[in-house]
């Protein structure tokens, strides 16, 4: 990315954060279900100020949701879709060699972000609430955790490569590298934001600890940007890899992430404006979970306070995601879990569930009776 075109992401972003709409008098849209789902898609679009408009994506949001209803459609089967779709546009822009063993000369950054480009029609479903309504009926409540998969691409795939300190590439999701780092490390470089320690434990749904789960993490700098969005970085930023130990604890340092507004000067953002909408995400902490034996669970927090928390551009908050942090006043804590400045900073600490693929299964199996 160049200069001019990080520059223009900032201007985009203060533009949109001029949007001018009260937010108090949008529906608080929590707790989505596929029950009310469709229901609270339109609620959020009724502010549209066309009644043409709002007609049409009334209708069109209807019949997509019926169609995932009628279908019981999986991630892997709709991702194939969209991406065969795309496929031809990949090959008519020459990308059709980027791949994590190819021979391309190009970054691996800039492979997935052409990768991306050449599918565009994924980003506007998290609008309509497709991909959240698809993944709830995928990724059920099972009375002690809520799957949310985000949807990126339908397996990724690993190559690692050799940097000065050796990350992990996960060419598809989450588009970018992972630095990994031992627990108690940070994930983000300093001066990024305001710091934030993070500790917690992942767990069986007997209560059992899960040793050696390797858990991805990333969240946007204190400037509400990913680091794949910056002209010069020197590798990953506010993102990491690591692992838990044998009690299944794990402890990192990041930064408190911002709300922050999705690109809003393409045809989505200016989809998301003409629906009379804002294009703000809530401030969020991505946490991405794997273990033999047991479903990979892709989730995020979000954070207490936030002014979007209801009314989330892409529906992807649920009340079972806010968490609340306290605040660690004594400095010789904050020396000690190795933060560079002598500050208070805040503190999350939270508790995951991994479930097996046959408690996933069985799940699944009672709202989805269509799936072969």
């Amino acid at each position: 990315m160049s200069e001019n075109a990080e520059e223009s992401i900032r201007k985009a972003n203060k533009l949109a954060a001029e949007h001018g709409i009260d937010l108090s008098k949008l529906p608080k849209n929590l707790d989505m279900s596929p029950e009310n789902i469709t229901e609270n898609v339109h609620a959020m679009n009724s502010n549209c100020p066309d009644e043409r408009m709002k007609f049409v994506f009334k209708s069109l949001v209807t019949h997509l949701h019926d169609f995932v209803r009628e279908t019981s459609i999986t991630t892997e089967e709709w991702m194939y879709v969209f991406l065969s779709c795309g496929h031809s546009d990949i090959h008519r822009r020459g990308y059709r060699h980027i791949g994590p063993h190819s021979n391309s000369s190009l970054r691996p950054a800039k492979c997935v972000r052409r990768l991306v480009k050449a599918s565009k029609p994924i980003s506007t479903f998290p609008i309509l609430n497709l991909i959240l309504f698809l993944q709830s009926r995928i990724y059920p409540p099972l009375g002690f955790a809520w799957r949310l998969e985000p949807c990126r691409f339908a397996e990724p795939r690993e190559a690692p490569l050799v940097l000065q300190k050796p990350p992990s590439l996960d060419l598809f999701s989450p588009l970018t590298l992972w630095i990994v780092i031992e627990n108690g490390e940070s994930i983000a470089s300093e001066g990024k934001g305001d710091y934030l320690w993070v500790e917690g434990k992942v767990k069986d749904t007997k209560g059992n600890p899960i040793p050696n789960c390797i858990i991805n993490t990333w969240e946007t700098d204190g400037h509400g940007m990913y680091d794949n969005q910056y002209a010069e970085r020197g590798g990953p930023d506010c993102r990491g890899r690591l692992h838990t130990r044998e009690d299944g604890s794990f402890f990192f340092r990041a930064i408190v992430p911002v709300s922050y507004p999705i690109p809003s000067d393409g045809p989505v953002g200016k989809m998301v404006t003409a629906l009379g909408r804002h294009v703000f995400r809530p401030a969020h902490l991505h946490m991405m979970l794997e273990a033999p034996g047991f479903e990979k669970l892709v989730t995020a927090f979000y954070f207490k306070g936030d002014p979007y928390l209801t009314s989330d551009a892409v529906f992807g908050v649920k009340s079972s995601l806010i968490v609340d942090t306290t605040t660690e006043t004594d400095v010789e804590v904050t020396r000690k879990r190795g933060f560079k400045e002598a500050t208070s900073h805040k503190v999350l600490k939270h508790d995951f569930v991994l479930a097996t693929p046959e408690e996933g299964a069985e799940a699944r199996k009672r709202i989805m009776p269509n799936t072969v």
